[in-house]
C-alpha cells in the first residue's frame, strides 16, 4: 500500500469513528471518488481494522462504524492542529467574540488533556514554533472594545433564538435607552453590528447595534421565530464591511493601475466580485454593495494606484487623497 493509501485509510478510519458511521456516499463525497472505488476503500477499512460494525439503516442504506476505542492511539492531535486552535481562539477575541473565544479555549484544554505524556512535550515545543511563524503569538493591532458580560448574552440570545433587551445610546441619543429586540445576527468588521428587529418599531427594517455602545444586555425568556425569508449572508453581502447603507447601495467599479493588478488578482473584495483584464494590463473589478466610508479606507492604503470608476459620490470621497507615495501596497 502507498503512503498516501494510507493516509487514505486512516482518514477513513477516523471518519468512520463518528456516531453514526459511514455510508458510500459519504466516501464518495469526502475522497472524490466513484462508487467502486468507495467500495474497495470499505473493504480496506474492514480488512485493516476487524472492529468495523456494519448496519442497515431504516433507509436501506448501508453503514460502517468503527468504535472510536479502536483507533484511540491514531486520534492524538498533531501540532499543526493544535496551532489552529490556538490562533482561531486569538482571532475571536480580536473580534470582540469573548464568549465563543472562551468555550474553544475549554475544548482546547479538554483536547490537550487527552494527549500522552509522552508526546504533550514534542507538541508543546513543535506548536510554539508553528505558532511563532505564522505571526499569531504576538500579533499586535487595534481591536474592538469587548465586554464579556455583553458579548455572552448576544450569544445565547443568537443561539435560542430569544429576545433580548439592551441597553444601547446611539450616536443621535443624548442618554443611552432600553430597547427590546430580536437578535438575527452579528457584522463583524472594523466595527461590530448586531442585527436585530427592534419590537417597538415593526416597520420592517432591520436595525444595526453597535457592539461597544451596547452598556447592558440580558437574554428574556420568550423566543421568537426567526424570519423564513430572511438569508443573514445574503444580508451581510450587501454591504463592503460590517456597515450598511440602503441608500448606498449599488454597482462599484474599481481600475487597479498595470503596477499593481498582481496584487489586487490575490484580493477578493466582496464575495460578488467579478474582474476584467484590460489591454494596458490594468484590473477592473466589479461588484455590488453599500458602506461607502469603509470602502474609502481600504482604498486609501492603495494610494495612487487604484481609480474609482463608480460610484462616483465614492470617487469623490478618494480621488483627492491618493498619493504615490506609499512604500508598499497592501
Amino acid at each position: 500500500m502507498s503512503f498516501s493509501k494510507g493516509v487514505d485509510l486512516l482518514r477513513l478510519a477516523m471518519m468512520a469513528a463518528s456516531r453514526q458511521g459511514i455510508c458510500l456516499a459519504d466516501v464518495e463525497a469526502e475522497f472524490a471518488c466513484v462508487r467502486r472505488t468507495a467500495q474497495r476503500m470499505i473493504e480496506a477499512l474492514q480488512s485493516a481494522f476487524p472492529a468495523v460494525e456494519h448496519r442497515i439503516d431504516d433507509d436501506r442504506r448501508h453503514y460502517w462504524r468503527l468504535p472510536a476505542r479502536a483507533i484511540a492511539q491514531l486520534l492524538s492531535p498533531s501540532a499543526d492542529e493544535l496551532a489552529a486552535m490556538s490562533s482561531a481562539i486569538v482571532e475571536l477575541k480580536r473580534a470582540g467574540m469573548s464568549s465563543e473565544a472562551d468555550r474553544l479555549l475549554g475544548l482546547n484544554r479538554k483536547v490537550r488533556a487527552l494527549i500522552p505524556a509522552e508526546s504533550g512535550a514534542r507538541l508543546a515545543v513543535d506548536e510554539e514554533a508553528l505558532l511563532e511563524a505564522m505571526g499569531y503569538a504576538a500579533r499586535p493591532g487595534p481591536q474592538p472594545a469587548t465586554s464579556p458580560e455583553v458579548d455572552e448574552a448576544i450569544s445565547q440570545a443568537i443561539k435560542g433564538p430569544f429576545r433580548l433587551t439592551l441597553e444601547y445610546q446611539s450616536r443621535g441619543d443624548a442618554e443611552p435607552s432600553w430597547r427590546t429586540i430580536e437578535p438575527l445576527g452579528l457584522l463583524l468588521g472594523a466595527r461590530r453590528y448586531l442585527v436585530g428587529i427592534d419590537l417597538a418599531k415593526r416597520d420592517g427594517r432591520y436595525r444595526h447595534y453597535r457592539v461597544e455602545d451596547i452598556s447592558q444586555a440580558e437574554v428574556l425568556d420568550a423566543s421568537f421565530d426567526y424570519p423564513e425569508d430572511f438569508d443573514f449572508r445574503a444580508y451581510a453581502s450587501r454591504a463592503f464591511g460590517s456597515f450598511h447603507n440602503d441608500a448606498e447601495y449599488g454597482e462599484v467599479v474599481w481600475r487597479f493601475a498595470p503596477e499593481a493588478a498582481g496584487r489586487a488578482r490575490r484580493f477578493l473584495f466582496h464575495p460578488s466580485q467579478s474582474s476584467e483584464c484590460c489591454e494596458d494590463g490594468s484590473l477592473l473589478v466589479r461588484f455590488k454593495a453599500s458602506g461607502h466610508v469603509e470602502m474609502a479606507w481600504h482604498l486609501y492604503a492603495w494610494g495612487s494606484t487604484v481609480e474609482v470608476v463608480e460610484p462616483a459620490g465614492l470617487a469623490a470621497m478618494v480621488h483627492p487623497y491618493r498619493r504615490a507615495d506609499f512604500p508598499a501596497l497592501p
